[in-house]
This record gives C-alpha cells, structure tokens and sequence, in this order.
C-alpha cells in the first residue's frame, strides 16, 4: 500500500503480528527497568528513609545523563564493542550494558541513604549512564529494522517500544512494591531481587537477529585523530540540520523539549504524592503499577492505530489535550483524599495520556531520523526530550515545598505546561509538509 493512504484498522492490527515488532517490545522492557531503579523504588526508599522533597526531586536529576546521550551517540553507530563483534555492532552495545548494569543493580544491595548518600549518588549515576547507553542501541536497534517509508510501521514500533518499557517499568516496579509491603525486606534487598531481571533480558538482545546496517558512520576514513572525531560526530548534525534548515531544526528540538514537561513535573513527584496524601505501598503497586500497566498496553495500541490512519501530528495534539486535562485529576485527588476509586480512575486516565502522548512522541522522533545516522539523530531528539523529562523537572519537589505542599495547585500549574508545545508544532507541521512536499513519507504527518 502506498504511504499516501492510511492503513485500515485490519492491517494496523495485523502488523502487530511482526516479528520485528515482537523483539522491539521485549529490548523496550530493558529500557524501561533502569528507570524503576533511579525513579519510582528510589523515590520510595528516600521517603521511608526520612529524606527531603527537595532532596529527592534534586537526586532524581542523576536522570538527566539520559538527555546528554546524544554526546557519546556516534560512537556506537561507528564503533563495534571488543570482543562482541560477532553480536553485530547494535547488539553488542545493549548486551556489554545490561552487563554492567546488573552488576551496579546488584551494587545497590550495599547502599544506605542515610550512611552515604554521596555513594548511593554515584552508584545510580553508573546506573542512568549504562541505561542511557542501553536506549541508544535499542533506539538504534528499532529505526534500522523499520523503514522510514514503511505504512504504518513507525507507529507499531512506537507502540511496542513504548509498551515494553511501561511492562520493564510497571511490572518490575510493581513486584518491588508487592515486596516491599508483602514483607519485611528493605529496599536494598529489593534492589537485589531487580538485579536478577537482567538475566533474561540479556538473552534476549543475545538471540535477536541483527538489523541491517545503514550506517555510514564507520565507513568514513580518517588519517588521524581530530579527522576521526571529525568524521564520526560531524555528519550526522550536519545532516539533520541540512534535510531542515537551521530554523525548523531548532522548533523541532524546542517542541521535544517542552511536549513532555508537564508530565515530567508530575511524574517526579507522583510516587511522594501517593505517599503523602495516604496511600499504601500495597495500594500503589495494585493501581499505579499493575493496574496502570495493562492500560498502558492497551492503548499503545490504540495509538499507534489512531496514529497510523490518522497522521503524528493530530496524534500528537490529541496527546497533549489528554495530559492537560488528566493532571486536573491529582488536583482533585489532593482536595479530595486518598478515595481508592478515585486513584483507580486517575492512574487509568494518566496511563492512557501516558501511553498515548509516548507512542505519539517517538513514532514523531522516529519519522524525522535518518537511517544513515539512526543512534546520532534519534539519540539527540530523545535527549532533548529527556531534558524536559529530568534535568528541568528537578525542583519540581522545591516548587512542592515553595507552596507548602499545595498539591492542586501544582498539577494545575503542570497540566497548563503542555500549551505553549501544541503551538510550536501547528507552525511545525506546516514548515515540515513545504520542506518536505516532495518526500512521499510525508503523508505521515497530516494536519
């Protein structure tokens, strides 16, 4: 079919069938367990431990190494990892990490908020980097597999890298929940328990067939060292920037930064807020981790349908109204109380929007990268992302307490977050469809 004609629901259904897809989703559970470690169990462990709102929305920042990946990105679409080789260059890379990662996982069974916070740092940091490392393969991984001119390809891949990694975060976040109020382990231990997931994951990426290499990168010669830096980190910004122009490139990366911003805010802070407001550990890893985990699943898949048929950028709008609208919904939980009915129909709403605004946002990334420079590109646009996600998301604990914990007002401040972003992306559309009037693949977009 023509990339100018949306799919039909039968066929957007039936590419899920894909065994590219498949593999896709299960390297998107690895993606998502570094983010337990550093996120929702670390936030739950700082609290129990009598550590700070601000302290704890500061060290959530460790994150941040996510945004500045893009930094070391070239060097896994040039370089193979020693001794790996035969594993192929993307593949090599997520296994040598999720390596390290389970031996610093395994690490943090030695750590004690209160005794070394200093220490417990520095290990989570190890931790962000390996896994910021690990997406750049994975991402890589997805884009080389799925051609850009692909009907409605881009969209499932989304889906199923979006649906992995709310399974590696949702599922192992809450089995630590499940453990932690089911029993009288501590956290370190639990941490233990996280460190033996890797194993399976680490045959996954092991037993999956390589993807096709259309990376350039490697194949640039160089006499010396400043023309190997050279032709390994120039080419691809260039290209971006070049397939572009200067001021559509720099609203693109403007509009990633921002999309997500509010949904950042509220991210940090929403395991603190559950606990606060009275919720139990039992209660959170019920609703907000296994319970938002189907959802999230399901209505991947409804928005990589909807994005498929439809375009990224009504996909993309629909997403933002969503998350404006359902941040309303802590306000009242704050007002209201810890209702176990109310945080049912908030954690099904937040993780639809959740699920929605993610698929919308990477199949949209995953459109604008090129395959000569996949991990570069796609790195840089998600770093940008991420960005909003930790670095300028961490005084979102400081603002809590700047308005003694005025809750309602603070997820009303996050759900307006998102309107200066859906703005930006009108004016991007249209600039993208006029660049781009002669690439058949634009028809994608829609507005």
């Amino acid at each position: 079919m023509s990339p100018a004609h949306p799919q039909s629901l039968r066929e957007s259904l039936a590419a899920f069938a894909d065994a590219r897809i498949a593999v896709v989703f299960l390297l998107g559970i690895a993606s998502g367990l570094p983010w337990v470690l550093i996120g929702s169990v670390l936030s739950a462990w700082l609290v129990d431990a009598g550590i700070s709102r601000t302290t704890i929305g500061a060290l959530g920042a460790i994150g941040g190494i996510y945004a500045l990946n893009f930094l070391w990105a070239p060097l896994l679409d040039r370089l193979h990892v020693p001794g790996l080789r035969k594993l192929g260059r993307r593949r090599g890379w997520i296994v040598l990490m999720q390596f390290l990662l389970l031996g610093l996982t395994a690490l943090m069974v030695t750590q004690d908020p209160n005794d070394d916070l200093f220490g417990l740092g520095m290990v989570l940091l190890g931790i962000a980097l390996c896994g910021a490392t690990m997406d750049i393969a994975i991402d890589a991984y997805r884009i080389d597999v799925i051609p850009r001119t692909e009907q409605g390809a881009i969209s499932h891949g989304a889906a199923a890298a979006s649906a992995g990694w709310w399974t590696g975060y949702s599922l192992c976040g809450a089995l630590a929940f499940f453990v932690a109020g089911g029993t009288d382990w501590g956290w370190d231990q639990i941490y233990g328990l996280m460190a033996l997931i890797w194993l399976p994951l680490m045959l996954v990426a092991m037993f999956a067939p390589e993807p096709p290499n259309h990376s350039v990168a490697a194949a640039n010669p160089a006499r010396n060292p400043l023309e190997w830096v050279v032709a390994t980190y120039w080419p691809p910004f260039r290209d971006f920037f070049t397939r572009h122009g200067v001021k559509l490139g720099l609203g693109i990366l403007l509009f990633l930064l921002t999309f997500k911003l509010g949904e950042a805010f509220l991210g940090r802070m929403s395991i603190v807020f559950y606990k606060q407001v009275g919720y139990t550990d039992t209660q959170i890893g019920a609703f907000s981790k296994t319970f938002g985990w189907v959802i999230t699943i399901v209505f991947s898949v409804v928005a990589s349908v909807f994005n498929a048929r439809f375009g990224l950028v009504r996909g993309l709008i629909v997403a933002g109204i969503a998350m404006a609208s359902t941040n309303l919904l802590f306000s009242v939980i704050a007002i209201v109380g810890p209702e176990s009915w109310l945080f049912a129909v908030t954690v099904l709403l937040d993780n639809f929007t959740a699920a929605y605004s993610t698929v919308a946002f990477v199949a949209f990334v995953s459109f604008l990268t090129s395959h000569a420079f996949s991990a570069t590109q796609y790195a840089l646009m998600a770093s940008i992302g991420n960005l909003g996600r930790t670095l300028l998301a961490s005084p979102s604990g400081a603002i809590v307490d700047y308005m003694d914990g005025n809750w309602a007002l603070f997820f009303l401040i996050t759900s307006l977050m998102v309107v200066p972003s859906l703005l930006l992306l009108i004016w991007i559309a249209k600039a993208l469809r006029a660049h781009l009037a002669n690439d058949a693949a634009v028809a994608q977009l829609k507005l």
